[in-house]
């Protein structure tokens, strides 16, 4: 790390920091006169390299997200050390590609997020959302992340994916692996680079990439003999279709992105409105005309994926600053949705905020989210059976928060009704 900055973004330490200590330390990297460069850690089992260009600007992030011909995907964008086989079997999936390869896959998955089937979905959200509640009704305030924010997008997916109920909860246990690999609470292995505590961490991340890979294997062959219109039987069947170790790979990426982002989303938007309660009132005075924005809002101030990595394909030159082919960057999400060159006043949370060009689901390009419509429609009926049915409904206390360089996740939050 270079000295100048006196931050370091590759300890575990300062992904621990409280969360306004780690924005004041972004600001201070966008006041440099040129992007930093990081040294990277060596994991064992796995390697590293030299380190890696962190892009915290706006306008660096947005050019280099446009530009996917000098900044590839491949071979990883969802690893900092390059990714080996025996992991990308389950976690290479297209966000890890480039065209033509990406194009074509992201064209067959894009089957999943068409006008008409996201239509059909009105109906489902809205009975999810409302069991939701009253399931948690019944159980009384407690965890509103294991309650409601993180059942409402595990069910929606499993459901698009014809993923029978009973999965449900390991779906998500598993997801939590996945994403939570950085934090004992969810793998029980203490967060360092010893080799004995990766080997552990690795062999849980292993175990639960081939559970929910096989989960989705074992339901694609269904389908494949005898197809039923659902999501898995137009992406295994037709002129165009998914192979068995892609369709995995898509459903791992699915669930895992599409879960973890909006759970955070409608878990930070409580706390939010908790403390903003002049924000809350505004939208509950017009909720059907407000609150598109909001959800951009909660997506920007929240930003639940903190990067994505970029490797230079060839030697070019971004906003004066010259990359050589084969330099990593890391495209910081977080930092970039509070320059202060973008945003007025990025540090306060404000849902009649217009323009809003949040990065939060990524850059503009060809790796935008593919999702992004449907966690704005998730949160949309969660927040609107929540604000309903329980009007008192408030966040208590401060979130525990994951321990991670990439999510920025709310494990836990407690909450009150005023029932």
């Amino acid at each position: 790390m270079t000295a100048t900055s006196g931050i370091d973004l590759s300890q575990i330490p300062f992904w621990a920091l409280p969360q306004a200590e780690r924005m004041a330390a972004f600001r201070r990297l966008r006041e440099l006169e040129r992007p930093v460069f990081v040294t990277e850690n060596r994991v064992p089992f796995i390697g590293g390299g030299p380190g890696y260009y962190a892009l915290v600007r706006h306008a660096d992030v947005t050019e280099a997200s446009r530009n996917a011909g000098a900044f590839s995907s491949e071979p990883c964008s969802n690893s900092i050390p390059d990714m080996p086989r025996w992991l990308a079997v389950y976690f290479g999936s297209m966000i890890n590609m480039d065209d033509p390869r990406h194009a074509r896959l992201r064209r067959i998955v894009s089957r999943a997020f068409t006008p008409r089937i996201l239509a059909k979905m009105e109906e489902d959200l809205a009975r999810a959302a409302a069991e939701i509640v009253d399931e948690a009704i019944k159980e009384g305030p407690g965890d509103f992340v294991e309650q409601i924010a993180a059942r409402l997008p595990v069910r929606v997916i499993c459901d698009m994916m014809g993923i029978p109920p009973r999965f449900h909860a390991m779906v998500l246990r598993r997801t939590n692996i996945i994403l939570g690999n950085t934090d004992a609470e969810y793998t029980g292995i203490e967060p360092d680079f010893k080799r004995l505590n990766v080997a552990r961490g690795l062999l849980k991340l292993l175990h639960a990439g081939h559970s929910l890979n096989r989960l989705a294997a074992r339901l694609g062959d269904q389908r494949r003999r005898q197809p039923t219109g659902d999501l898995v039987s137009l992406l295994v069947n037709g002129d165009e279709r998914l192979t068995p170790q892609e369709l995995g790979s898509f459903f791992i990426l699915l669930v895992v992105a599409g879960s973890e982002t909006t759970r955070n989303a409608i878990a930070y938007g409580l706390k939010l409105f908790t403390d903003h309660p002049g924000q809350r009132e505004h939208l509950l005075a017009d909720f059907d005309g407000r609150i598109a924005k909001a959800c951009d809002e909660i997506v920007r101030y929240s930003t639940p994926v903190i990067q994505f990595r970029r490797t230079l394909a060839c030697d070019h030159e971004l906003n004066g600053v010259p990359y050589k082919k084969g330099d990593k960057v890391l495209l910081f999400y977080n930092s970039a949705n509070r320059d202060e060159a973008v945003f007025t006043d990025p540090d306060v949370f404000d849902i009649t905020r217009d323009p809003n060009p949040h990065v939060g689901f990524g850059g503009p390009g060809p790796h935008y989210c593919l999702g992004a419509h449907l966690a704005k429609r998730e949160m949309t009926v969660m927040f609107r059976e929540l604000f309903t049915r329980l009007p008192a409904i408030r966040a208590e206390g401060e979130p525990d928060f994951l321990l991670s360089n990439f999510i920025n996740g709310v494990k836990h939050l407690r909450y009150s009704t005023g029932r």
